[in-house]
């Protein structure tokens, strides 16, 4: 352990070179990748649905100054729940995972079977859920363009400060926590009769990355994917191998993964992809999103290296908007994969609160963007 923390910190002192800026934003990563695990009682109480407080407090790991915020109000309902796996043989007591979600105030009849799509969102290091809720405004997105919105939350006692183990091997072979997340939304799916056919994932960074996870070893269950500043796929599995993704990408190792998710899953559906990527981003660096969009080449099927069709969007007066970069990628008449690079973007969710941490403010709206990309698709029946 001390030989990583020394060679952590040599990264520490090469990153800094990112700008003052985000010099606390990348000391923030480092602390949180070295973060050992708090333990938690876990409560073996019944599972109930409930109204989530418009305010809730902040855990004990995370700092008051990224505090749970008030969830804005939204004319739908705002429910909090979880879900407990059950123990496995020789794997210790159950596991739980809280959970929030968002159902818009106009839900189809029971009785009609045309269930609303569900868009599963991710948070990142050092967020809740509801922090999360209110920076990206997705319940309010979500309340027009008539879709629910599910936040799983990591656990403390899985993370201190609440990062998904994108990086960890067993996880990107579909273990770790993605039976908890795939559980969550078959629950819900069940409760509330949402459209099989229509359920999308995102998240952003750390988030996105275990989004990306989940899409991939459960292709028939996501019909799209939305990754905000997130690694490439399939390398890291350890501490210091994530930093190294976050800062150069997964190299050839990214590509033999997704030749292996190929080969294990003969017949991959493909899976339809928004990237989203700020320029100036030095905690997971553009590269990331140049190895994701060739990533995304092989997993639908198209060839490597090839050329997308580009456009362009200004940006606004005084800031109002950031000008933007997007690339798009057909099969046939589909459009599978669309690249958006946000011009002078750090590490924040593009179009969000500025008040809340990991969020820029004025525009492009990157939930919208995302909510957009995936009304186009939807998976059919296995």
């Amino acid at each position: 352990m001390m030989v990583k923390r020394a060679a952590g910190l040599r990264l520490l002192r090469s990153l800094m070179r990112s700008g003052k800026a985000q010099q606390r934003v990348v000391s923030k990563v480092v602390a949180q990748l070295f973060a050992a695990p708090k333990a938690k009682p876990r409560p073996t109480a019944k599972s109930t649905v409930r109204p989530a407080r418009k305010a809730a407090a902040a855990p004990a790991s995370v700092p008051a100054k990224v505090a749970a915020p008030h969830v804005p109000a939204s004319p739908g309902k705002w429910l909090a729940s979880h879900f407990t796996a059950p123990a496995l043989a020789g794997a210790g007591a159950a596991r739980r995972m809280s959970y929030w979600l968002y159902l818009p105030e106009r839900m189809p009849d029971p009785a009609s079977g045309a269930g609303l799509p569900l868009v599963v969102l991710l948070h990142g290091c050092q967020q809740t859920a509801t922090q999360l809720a209110q920076g990206t405004r997705m319940n309010q997105l979500a309340e027009r363009s008539g879709c629910a919105v599910l936040y799983p939350q990591q656990r403390v006692s899985s993370h201190a400060q609440r990062c998904w183990k994108w990086f960890d091997h067993a996880t990107q072979l579909g273990g770790g926590d993605v039976p908890m997340i795939v559980g969550i939304i078959d629950k819900v799916q069940r409760q509330y009769g949402f459209d099989r056919s229509r359920i999308y994932i995102a998240g952003m960074s750390a988030g996105a990355g275990m989004a990306h996870i989940v899409a991939l070893n459960h292709p028939d269950l996501i019909a799209a994917v939305g990754l905000h500043s997130g690694p490439a796929f399939g390398a890291g599995h350890s501490v210091m191998g994530a930093l190294g993704v976050l800062q150069h990408g997964a190299g050839a190792r990214g590509e033999r993964a997704i030749h292996d998710i190929l080969q294990r899953r003969p017949g991959f559906p493909g899976m339809p992809t928004i990237l989203i990527q700020g320029e100036g981003d030095r905690v997971v660096r553009p590269i990331n999103q140049g190895q994701l969009l060739e990533q995304g080449l092989l997993l639908n099927g198209l060839p490597a290296g090839m050329a997308g069709k580009a456009g362009s969007v200004p940006g606004g007066r005084a800031g109002s908007r950031k000008a933007q970069q997007i690339q798009d990628y057909y099969a046939g008449r589909s459009l599978v994969l669309r690249v958006a690079r946000i011009a002078q973007l750090e590490h924040a969710w593009s179009g969000g609160d500025p008040a809340v941490p990991f969020h820029a403010g004025g525009g492009p709206d990157a939930g919208q963007m995302m909510l957009d990309f995936f009304a186009r698709h939807r998976r059919a029946p296995a």
